[in-house]
């Protein structure tokens, strides 16, 4: 098609038309066959937890979502997650069912460092997210941002002057006072308008104890999420470490009559924990718990899928019931059936596509700097029918690179480039600078990232021009395609990539494998569309 222009080629791939980049995705994906689990397929072939009868295959949100923190406001459901070093940052996301979610936007754009477990929570007319950061990795802080509309805008950060905590959670107690408490278990009064503490940091409960035997990461009591109920203070507590052996993570819960305790243990806990390698989910914990549209109980929290840590925490979703001595059991079992949905709820839009071909702002939602510096923003640049990239660094290794989540077993992304003498970009599956794989392309030269560098004796040669390059990771297999006509012929470049050990058990920092993007030369890089599609789970 020589007379088309880019975007007409893009909307026709994304159509299905014949001899499109992605034209072999288009074909409908086989339902799984035996005992494997079998998802409903909604945008772009990407495995939606509603499957249409009722009932729902968990996760509720695929991909690198951790620490779900969850508001019922009315009718509707707003969750947000630990973003890390992804900026913007702090999506929130709608429901008015709890299984079927969609991105709304993202609620923090300065820059902060590392986020992790956060609180979402409204009080009065207005809205707070209550988030631990590390600016600069000089140490842990708590900050607050508010709006008055939970879409935005939001306020800039207000650190809260509490240091070296993390994962707070928001309370009104039974003294109409406003309280936060942290990692430990331990808690802080706050100012009326909760934008500044009025108290000490103090003890607040010593979390139930697990039998010494058990095989966890540690102790690590984190994640207190509180909620009352005829009468009671639940408090929902993490514990046994985050990752580490799948058996670790659980959820335990207590109750008190006061926000000052005492607490007494529930006799069910723990409430929720991975007991074997054979359950499809692992290091199942940090659960927030949540009242259904029709009143009845259900607790949201993370997990690993089994064999695909290089996904991230997913969030899980999973129903519980209230016993008549004012305590509550989970009853989802180990989550690898479908469950009946929640009663009373209205489906909603459910995910969103990752293929763009720029013609829209979708930075905080879809595209995220990773680790950026200040003003790493400017680097990018909408410019007619693609995106500028300016470049940054000399290689993946210390250039952060656009990536977004991908919540698929198996899945094609591909990108087309234009890149000119004088510039190197490429299309990466990235965990961090020390942990990634990819193609990188200068105007003349193919090179090849593996194991966070490139492998120089792999270097090959181009004929130069526009290209599209394409990743297919099956089950953490990669394998790598290039072509110089818009995708009607490919180059199978000639290194597969097993990716399965890019992780936060090897590399730290409880993130996932993304899809990235990078600019590394001195002249900006085109990227003119990118697109995705997932493929039948292997």
């Amino acid at each position: 098609m020589p007379t088309a222009s880019r975007r007409d080629v893009f909307k026709a791939m994304l159509a299905g038309a014949a001899m499109a980049p992605l034209s072999t995705l288009a074909a409908p994906v086989p339902a799984c066959r035996g005992d494997a689990p079998s998802w409903r397929r909604g945008i772009e072939g990407q495995r939606q937890a509603d499957l249409g009868d009722g009932t729902f295959l968990n996760p509720i949100v695929a991909g690198d979502r951790p620490d779900p923190t969850v508001l019922k406001d009315g009718a509707d459901y707003y969750m947000a997650f630990s973003s890390f070093l992804s900026y913007p940052g702090i999506v929130i996301w709608h429901s008015t069912d709890l299984v079927n979610w969609a991105p709304v936007g993202p609620a923090l754009h300065r820059e902060l460092g590392t986020v992790w477990a956060l609180d979402l929570c409204k009080h009065g007319d207005r809205y707070y997210v209550y988030l631990p950061a590390n600016p600069g990795d000089r140490g842990w802080k708590i900050f607050a941002i508010w709006a008055d509309d939970i879409r935005g805008p939001w306020s800039d950060p207000v650190d809260l002057g509490i240091d070296g905590c993390i994962d707070p959670g928001h309370v009104v107690g039974e003294d109409g006072r406003r309280y936060l408490f942290v990692n430990g278990i331990r808690k802080v009064r706050l100012t009326d308008d909760g934008l500044a503490t009025d108290g000490e940091l103090e003890h607040a409960y010593s979390p139930w104890r697990y039998p010494d035997d058990w095989v966890t990461e540690n102790f690590a009591p984190e994640g207190p999420k509180l909620t009352w109920r005829n009468g009671w203070l639940y408090l929902v507590t993490a514990v046994g470490g985050t990752a580490g052996p799948v058996t670790g993570h659980m959820v335990i819960a207590a109750r008190s009559r006061s926000v000052h305790g005492p607490w007494e243990h529930c006799p069910h806990n723990p409430l929720v924990r991975t007991r074997s390698v054979d359950e499809p989910w692992w290091s199942r914990g940090h659960a927030t718990l949540v009242e259904g549209p029709a009143g009845d109980g259900w607790m949201v929290y993370h997990g690993y899928e089994n064999g695909y840590r290089t996904l991230g925490r997913q969030t899980l979703l999973e129903p519980i019931e209230w016993t008549g001595d004012g305590w509550f059991r989970a009853t989802g079992g180990d989550l690898s059936r479908p469950l009946p949905k929640p009663s009373g709820g209205r489906a909603g839009p459910s995910g969103f596509a990752l293929s763009d071909d720029f013609s829209t702002d979708r930075f905080g939602v879809q595209w995220c700097f990773h680790d950026p510096r200040p003003r790493e923003r400017a680097r990018v640049v909408r410019d007619g029918d693609g995106l500028l990239l300016a470049g940054a660094g000399s290689s993946p290794a210390d250039s952060p690179p656009l990536t977004c989540v991908v919540g698929d077993r198996a899945y094609q992304a591909e990108a087309g480039l234009d890149v000119p003498a004088g510039g190197e970009g490429g299309l990466l599956l990235f965990y961090n600078h020390k942990a990634f794989v990819g193609l990188g392309f200068t105007a003349d030269t193919v090179k090849s990232f593996q194991y966070a560098e490139e492998q120089a004796w792999a270097r090959t040669r181009h004929r130069g021009g526009k290209l599209r390059v394409r990743l297919t990771n099956d089950g953490n297999v990669v394998t790598w395609h290039y072509s110089h006509d818009g995708g009607r012929t490919w180059t199978r470049h000639d290194t597969r990539m097993e990716v399965s050990g890019l992780h936060h058990n090897v590399f730290g920092g409880f993130l996932s494998l993304k899809v990235g993007l990078y600019s590394a030369g001195a002249v900006p890089i085109r990227i003119t569309d990118f697109a995705y599609r997932a493929l039948a789970s292997p």
